[in-house]
């Protein structure tokens, strides 16, 4: 199978879909992997290093969708390569279609199979292509944080781990998945108090064992999220409800409550957010205020750190990438029905059920495709 790696064009994405190691491993596996001049630039990977391990440099992304069968991405297509992809592609990445409608329809009319990163899933429920970005991402949620909260950024001028008498800050964590507890753990690490919430008492109980005492598990609900958000100097959205747009847990009324200068960083911006003033921002300009309180939202944050993500990316999607191009994605998907699960639209029809339901689509069930 020809398989071609465009350059990332999403803004400040800095990303890209695969490392030398993957090429090497396709090639292996006599598939052709074609890659857009420049690629790897923004995680230190030069075309060099891609052409030693067996990859085609082309020269424009236009090249890479017309050559090949499987394009391998890391962010959803943006409206420029819409008119590249038709019913000749499989497109592999991160989709996040539950959020976006024209991207869905677009998807849908060009008759690709699109399979999305973030809804493979395995049988016990882990999301196995989510994890490594949502480790980066709940990282950088308090490295960012921080950050936001000093008095230039607009922030109330706070540390997070404060000092020998005086008071570290308050971090509220929504959602105890990869996202929440890595937060937990990089935010405890600095000194700060921090509260997680989440609706599922088995993992409350998890956290519970594994977390520094300076961390507190609470239960999820409208009460106890107003009492936090009273106290709380950084805020961190990180719920997630596989393939589905994000629930709305903080709506603008409860920004009312918090204090001047406090920070929201809402994780969830890829799947709608889970905070009602929620907008996608970018690296290039980050945040906005509302109510006085400010606002981190971009879309694509795991995408400031390249060479990390990149890697941490590649060492979890490759062996579906190999998977999928050696077996062809029909069969890929019957034999193995954690790829069956991040179908999202199969030439035409919406296959994902969160996806259908955010934007009121028909589903079409994955089963009649396959079989």
């Amino acid at each position: 199978m020809k398989i071609g790696v465009p350059k990332e064009i999403k803004p400040d994405e800095y990303r890209v879909a695969i490392v030398p190691a993957g090429v090497h491993e396709l090639v292996r596996n006599n598939h052709k992997v074609f890659i857009e001049k420049q690629a790897g630039v923004g995680s230190g990977i030069g075309d060099q290093a891609f052409e030693e391990a067996g990859a085609t440099i082309v020269r424009t992304r236009e090249e890479v969708f017309a050559q090949c069968e499987m394009i391998i991405k890391v962010k959803e297509p943006m409206p420029e390569e819409y008119k590249l992809i038709d019913r000749r592609h499989i497109l592999f990445t991160y989709l996040h279609l539950a959020a976006m409608k024209e991207l869905t329809q677009a998807m849908a009319e060009s008759e690709a199979v699109c399979i999305a990163y973030e809804t493979i899933e395995r049988p016990d429920g882990s999301l196995p292509l989510l994890t490594p970005m949502s480790e980066v991402a709940g990282r950088m949620a308090v490295q960012e944080g921080a950050k936001y909260l000093e008095k230039p950024m607009e922030g109330r001028g706070i540390l997070l781990g404060g000092v020998p008498g005086v008071p570290p800050a308050s971090v509220v964590i929504l959602g105890g998945g990869i996202v929440g507890s890595n937060a937990a753990h990089m935010a405890a690490g600095l000194g700060s108090r921090v509260w997680i919430l989440d609706i599922n008492l088995d993992r409350l109980r998890y956290l519970s064992d594994i977390m520094p005492p300076n961390v507190v598990t609470l239960y999820s609900n409208a009460f106890n999220i107003q009492e936090r958000l009273r106290e709380a100097d950084l805020v961190i959205g990180a719920v997630l409800i596989s393939g589905a747009k994000a629930p709305t847990l903080i709506p603008r009324s409860y920004l009312s409550l918090m204090k001047q200068g406090a920070v929201i960083v809402d994780v969830a911006v890829d799947q709608g957010g889970c905070v009602e003033t929620t907008r996608p921002t970018t690296h290039g300009k980050p945040t906005f205020i509302v109510d006085n309180v400010v606002h981190y939202c971009v879309a694509n944050m795991p995408g400031a750190v390249g060479n990390t993500s990149t890697y941490a990316l590649t060492n979890a999607t490759l062996p579906y990438a190999v998977e999928i191009a050696n077996k062809g994605w029909k069969r890929a998907a019957k034999e193995n029905r954690s790829i069956a699960r991040g179908l999202n639209v199969v030439q035409g029809k919406i296959t994902y059920q969160g996806v259908a339901d955010a934007h009121a689509m028909k589903c079409a069930p994955v089963g009649q495709l396959i079989d």
